[in-house]
């Protein structure tokens, strides 16, 4: 099993969101890095569901992946903010994992708590210069923010 941190703004997508809709298409990423993350996943990772562009930034919850590597439709829908004309049906370029929800955390965890702990020395959300929407989480990491959100 894998563990991943997915970032979404809460205005655009929340972790309220994703609890009343169950599960989702994690879609609309346009980075290579993280699309190639995206397709390292595998049905049963768990991922820290993250609000970025918030304020504060805060891991907010617990997703699992349930299904992996379904192309991501958005990039073949002209009118959507993700098209890209190079993605076909037979190429499609973009990736999309469909995530469930699995918990909500008591309260959320803000990036400064999680940079302030000893504990999670060496996360990559907690890096300077780390933007990407979609990155990989140690178990260790995982846990910690687990439990941390959970108490």
């Amino acid at each position: 099993m894998k563990y991943w941190l997915l970032k979404s703004e809460p205005d655009c997508y929340s972790i309220d969101d994703f609890k009343r809709d169950k599960k989702t298409i994690w879609s609309g990423i346009r980075n290579y890095q993280a699309r190639n993350f995206l397709k390292e996943m595998e049905v049963g990772d768990l991922a820290i569901f993250y609000h970025s562009s918030a304020n504060p930034p805060a891991a907010a919850g617990i997703a699992k992946i349930t299904k992996a590597i379904l192309p991501d439709t958005t990039a073949f829908n002209k009118k959507d903010d993700h098209y890209d004309p190079r993605a076909t049906k037979e190429n499609p370029i973009w990736y999309a994992p469909e995530v469930s929800f699995v918990s909500k955390f008591k309260e959320p965890i803000p990036l400064g708590a999680i940079k302030n702990d000893r504990r999670l020395e060496g996360i990559e959300v907690a890096k300077q210069g780390s933007r990407l929407s979609v990155m990989p989480v140690s178990k260790e990491h995982f846990e910690i923010i687990r439990k941390i959100g959970n108490s």
